[in-house]
């Protein structure tokens, strides 16, 4: 994966040992413990490998975290805690622009102390960050972890991060999702993964004796907010157990929607059929992908759906929507594809798995195939070799970091 542009921020024998990262990712301190969501972390960890020093400046609240983050595992991370700003209403964004000069001086004031700038966008102080970063004379890079496409009803300020990152201000490389025409040579395409090689494994074998029972097992693992659309897969649950198929499912996953989605759920008469686990340790959710035959994410927007990648990987059929990196993902009969809010073909969809499933073999086997190309090793590698490349440093791994407490609070 080598960019297509000469690096012109570093000498080559320039040294390269503290990393800071922006992000706007809700950050929790429990005791010793720093923790965030899950996924965010796992990859968090993967970067501390690869310098001697992390620092994060992001949101960070001293409380319990939420049951699907993860703490750090990294003794080289620390934070520098930043004002958790943002939100839709009008005081929000009041608050936010009251904020503004406090959030400018304290990211130009850590940004200096650092030796490299990794921005993590679309979110709030991605946005910052991108437009401070490439003031300072260090090596960039960016992350957009969103929709790079774009998708209908989006907030103008996510359309201005694209804009921002493809201009020429920001001169260092941008991870995206997906392969998109007519792109900077700088708009690299990535991925991100949260098994390791050893559970790909394991998931390769599940996956080559999937078979299904008489019931047929529907799956969705995320959040459960209104862009996610949780409502329309269970109305479509409904409309197959109505025309006498056998079907269950699980809503693995916390957030505003949930009681919302569990009356709806005893509305359409599917107590006994959809149960709401809530959210839980990533071990415990391998578990249901073990289970579950199909795994639907029909969302209104996606950048890299990692559900889909798992549900792949254990030799489900996944049921995405026809937006952002999905379709690419999904393509070459290795998964199905609709609009996000179309219960009709939603459920014909599940109708067609249930009663046929023997007609969704090769489907499965070529679903587990593709995901073993991504692993958490692989990933760690893969940014290991861009940011050597795009830098014109060495970087290397260093594994004896593992399994212990992040080194603390910065102020």
């Amino acid at each position: 994966m080598e960019p297509r542009f000469r690096p012109a921020t570093m000498n080559r024998q320039a040294s390269v040992r503290t990393l800071l990262i922006v992000s706007h990712v809700t950050h929790y301190r429990d005791r010793q413990t720093i923790s965030a969501y899950g996924p965010y972390a796992r990859e968090i960890d993967l970067w501390a490998d690869l310098f001697d020093r992390v620092l994060v400046a992001a949101p960070l609240r001293r409380e319990p975290p939420p049951t699907d983050c993860m703490a750090f595992t990294r003794s080289n991370i620390a934070m520098f805690p930043l004002p958790e700003t943002g939100g839709e209403s009008v005081r929000a964004k009041i608050v936010q622009v009251c904020f503004l000069p406090s959030l400018i001086k304290n990211l130009c004031k850590v940004m200096r102390t650092a030796d490299a700038i990794h921005v993590r966008c679309p979110g709030n102080l991605g946005l910052l960050g991108a437009f401070l970063a490439p003031v300072f004379a260090r090596p960039l890079v960016a992350k957009y972890a969103g929709q790079w496409n774009g998708y209908p009803g989006e907030p103008p300020t996510v359309r201005f991060q694209r804009a921002l990152l493809r201009s020429r201000w920001w001169r260092g490389p941008v991870t995206v999702y997906g392969q998109w025409p007519q792109q900077p040579a700088k708009i690299i395409p990535f991925f991100t993964s949260i098994l390791t090689e050893e559970q790909l494994a394991s998931a390769g074998k599940v996956a080559r004796n999937k078979r299904c029972g008489e019931a047929l097992h529907v799956l969705y693992v995320g959040r459960l907010s209104t862009s996610k659309n949780v409502d329309t897969l269970l109305e479509a649950v409904a409309l197959v157990k109505n025309q006498g198929v056998r079907i269950s499912g699980a809503v693995i996953g916390d957030g505003p929607e949930r009681r919302r989605l569990e009356v709806r759920s005893k509305d359409l008469d599917l107590d006994l059929h959809v149960r709401f686990p809530g959210a839980m340790p990533f071990e415990q959710v391998l578990e249901f992908y073990e289970w579950a035959d199909v795994l639907v994410l029909t969302s209104e927007t996606e950048g890299w759906p990692k559900a889909i990648t798992e549900g792949m990987a254990f030799g489900l059929v996944c049921i995405g929507s026809d937006r952002g990196f999905v379709p690419q993902m999904l393509a070459e009969g290795r998964g199905l594809v609709v609009s996000p809010r179309d219960v009709a073909a939603l459920a014909s969809a599940l109708n067609e798995i249930a009663i046929h499933p023997e007609n969704f073999d090769r489907m499965r086997t070529a679903a587990a195939a593709w995901a073993q190309s991504y692993s958490l090793e692989g990933l760690r590698e893969a940014l290991r070799d861009l940011l050597s490349r795009s830098w014109g440093v060495t970087l290397q791994v260093s594994e004896n970091r593992k399994d212990r407490q992040p080194a603390g609070v910065r102020t």
